[in-house]
């Protein structure tokens, strides 16, 4: 089992393909997550992207972009290890609860900017 083995859901009022769109540049990983190098192993359109990780870390990690109600739950693993030697337990913790908090403030940066201040209850847009 890694190490660092993170899970999120964070739903989005606008389509997956607005939410795939956000994904689909190498620049936007960099931005997203600046201390791991990513190569894409499964390109699945719509329905997100799986990377293999290097750098920071060592392992793959997926967003999987599921359509719901009316618009996106965003699914986010990341499973990994150091790239040489292994954690603490202590340092594992500690690096689990950083990319937890690394992976919700994507996800609520996306939230903020696509859903562009679209009240609740109206329909999204894309």
């Amino acid at each position: 089992m890694a190490s660092v083995d993170v899970v999120d859901e964070t739903f989005l009022a606008v389509p997956p393909s607005v939410v795939a769109a956000a994904f689909a540049t190498p620049s936007s990983w960099r931005a997203f997550w600046p201390d791991l190098e990513l190569d894409v192993y499964a390109d699945r359109g719509d329905e997100g992207l799986r990377w293999t990780v290097a750098g920071a870390l060592v392992g793959t990690m997926e967003v999987w972009l599921e359509p719901m109600l009316d618009g996106t739950l965003v699914h986010y693993f990341l499973r990994a290890d150091p790239p040489a030697g292994s954690f603490t337990p202590r340092t594992a913790l500690r690096e689990v609860q950083r990319r937890q908090l690394a992976a919700k403030s994507v996800a609520l940066g996306l939230k903020l900017t696509l859903e562009d201040g679209r009240p609740a209850g109206c329909p999204p847009h894309g």
